[in-house]
């Protein structure tokens, strides 16, 4: 029987922390009195933004490959993909693997939607890091289709998630900053 390495031990809760001081300090905080009109605001035209399909399903708005250069996205379609993000990582990496990206529940129209998109998807991957043990870290584990996971040790991926959390966690606060400018 192998014995932990009580400083990957470490190192897996220093890279879980990060994502969690960005979240509780800085990132969910600046979500708070998030408005419908605010999270679906366009401030340019042909935005990319989340939409209601014929179908009535909610989507996000997407191409393959994207244009260039890339439309503007809102504050809505940003959340959709942090929480995109999240959910799927914690389902190919601590579930059951069935979360493609045609299964992804999106959520709805209201800033309400959004957030606890973001939150559920938040808790089901701190939930697959704490109950991960350090053996995980130099574990090669494929991720979501479409994704390089598979290519790096899991530590680089929890790296790689924090980063998109925190950089499109500050674009939203952004726009939220652009959107309290334009109405005054």
């Amino acid at each position: 029987m192998s014995q932990r390495d009580p400083m990957s031990a470490r190192r897996l809760r220093r890279l879980s922390g990060q994502l969690t001081r960005h979240w509780e300090h800085q990132l969910r905080p600046r979500l708070s009195g998030l408005e419908d009109a605010e999270y679906l605001w366009e401030p340019t035209d042909n935005c990319w933004s989340l939409r209601a399909r014929r179908d009535g399903r909610i989507a996000p708005d997407w191409a393959f490959p994207a244009p260039e250069p890339p439309p503007f996205t809102t504050i809505a379609w940003r959340m959709a993909h942090i929480g995109q993000t999240l959910a799927q990582r914690a389902d190919f990496h601590f579930g059951d693997r069935t979360l493609t990206l045609d299964r992804v529940p999106w959520p709805g129209l209201t800033a309400a939607e959004g957030l606890a998109w973001i939150d559920r998807g938040y808790a089901d991957w701190c939930a697959g890091l704490d109950s991960a043990d350090d053996t995980l870290l130099s574990r090669y584990s494929e991720g979501p289709p479409g994704t390089l996971d598979g290519s790096y040790p899991f530590a680089d991926v929890i790296l790689h998630i924090n980063r998109e959390v925190i950089h499109h966690g500050a674009e939203v606060a952004l726009l939220r900053d652009l959107y309290r400018s334009h109405r005054q």
